[in-house]
């Protein structure tokens, strides 16, 4: 719908609203692009994974498989801190700064994963000396490799989703997940060894770097300055504290299960949450991404209303729509896929799926914080959340599996409900942005 803008020429205004209306057409276009881009990524990535994980299975021995899984663990815990927020910086930054920004980015990037990579050693050291896993350590330590590949890209990255090229960043993403998923099979079939699983890791890291730095020429300039560092680091790490408190979220869960319900009851719940919630959790942390580049500078509060209000009309008809099918049909297509073993499952599906909207509203609510310049509130809420989720599982595990479950569900649906309702409801009547 266009905008009316009042300037004093009629024939004037009528261009104004033909360009507005265009443009917001093109944006929705480009939305819906990314997410289809983001989707059929994560569907393949899926397909792929399970037919790897059907050879690992037929190849490898439990105690061996145990070895990788612990090693790549403790690296996906620690890849965490590695994601600090400055990126998003790039994004939201004035054009006029952009080139300061990112060079200021740059230096953050290549200071803060070395960073990383020591602390990565140091948990290495210690499973080596402490808890006397030499082969973990060593291949936990040969992943440190990584992180020196992350900074040459990371800049052309964000400068790409930036510029709202979603499909090619998830394009990229895809091609480098899916050359360690077929890389990994391969080495399986020739070497049944751990190695295997570990190696394609640092092997693709390359891949992603090379196909980053050719979608997106850019590098340093000094001539062009340095943005406020301290006003950077401030900034990404209220996000960094954000991705933190969610991943502490998704596997502290998983902790509370098996010390008070043990390991069966987490191997059914690790299964549920992974068959069901985790895949549209997934979808919900893209859905952010993807909206994250339309929310950050809009030319008018108006602009930005119309922006908002389709993101969120079209995420609430394709997550209700994921979260029904999930339900609905959890019955039919568990035993057909995955086998008659694991119906006793399904109820912990169905419950589960019911916080499919509610992690939609959370990464919405979120990406708008974050674009208007209020990561250090997104922090604090999903501090909140956190609290409130694991705090509600915790008292549903003294009664069963699936009250767990429904605690989970209705500690994070409860809070996460009642801040977005209150942060849209305010914007939406507010004659400028909302200060919360």
């Amino acid at each position: 719908m266009a905008i009316e803008m009042t300037v004093p020429n009629q024939f004037g205004n009528r261009n104004m609203n033909a360009a507005t209306s265009h443009s917001h057409q093109h944006s929705k276009r480009s939305i819906v692009q990314g997410l289809m881009a983001y989707g059929s990524a994560e569907l393949v990535n899926r397909i792929v994974r399970i037919l790897v994980v059907v050879v690992i299975a037929r190849q490898l021995v439990p105690e061996l498989v145990g070895v990788a899984a612990l090693t790549l663990s403790l690296f996906e815990l620690i890849r965490v801190i590695a994601n600090i927020g400055v990126g998003q910086k790039i994004i939201a930054a004035p054009a006029e700064m952009l080139e300061a920004v990112c060079n200021t980015a740059k230096a953050i990037f290549w200071f803060w994963c070395s960073l990383v990579a020591v602390i990565q050693l140091a948990v290495a050291a210690v499973l080596f000396t402490v808890f006397h896993q030499s082969l973990a350590a060593q291949m936990l330590a040969i992943l440190c490799g990584v992180y020196f590949f992350m900074p040459g890209g990371l800049v052309q990255c964000f400068r790409l989703m930036r510029a709202r090229k979603m499909a090619t960043v998830a394009r990229i993403g895809a091609v480098q997940t899916i050359a360690d998923h077929l890389i990994t099979g391969a080495l399986i079939l020739a070497w049944a060894n751990p190695w295997a699983i570990i190696l394609p890791k640092l092997i693709t890291a390359p891949l992603w770097l090379i196909m980053m730095r050719r979608a997106e020429h850019w590098t340093a300039n000094p001539a062009h300055g340095y943005a406020d560092r301290s006003e950077m680091i401030n900034f990404g790490a209220a996000v960094l504290a954000t991705d933190i408190l969610l991943a502490l979220r998704n596997n502290l869960d998983k902790l509370i299960i098996s010390a008070l319900l043990g390991v069966s009851a987490l191997g059914s719940y690790y299964f549920a949450f992974n068959a069901g919630i985790g895949i549209i959790g997934t979808l919900a942390t893209a859905f952010g991404t993807v909206i994250y580049p339309y929310l950050c500078n809009p030319h008018s509060l108006a602009d930005s209303r119309g922006t908002l209000r389709f993101i969120l009309g079209a995420g609430l008809v394709i997550f209700s729509g994921l979260s029904l099918v999930q339900y609905t049909l959890a019955p039919i297509y568990v035993p057909l896929i995955f086998g008659e073993k694991w119906i006793q499952a399904i109820p912990l599906i169905q419950i589960l799926s019911l916080a499919g909207i509610p992690l939609l509203l959370g990464a919405i609510a979120s990406a708008y914080l974050r674009a208007s310049g209020r990561a250090a509130l997104d922090a604090w809420l999903g501090l909140i959340v956190c609290v409130a989720a694991l705090s509600a599982m915790f008292v549903g595990a003294h009664i069963g599996l699936e009250q767990a479950a429904a605690g989970w569900v209705i500690g994070t649906a409860s809070i996460i409900s009642t801040y977005s309702f209150f942060i849209m409801t305010k914007f939406f009547q507010s004659k400028q942005e909302i200060s919360l």
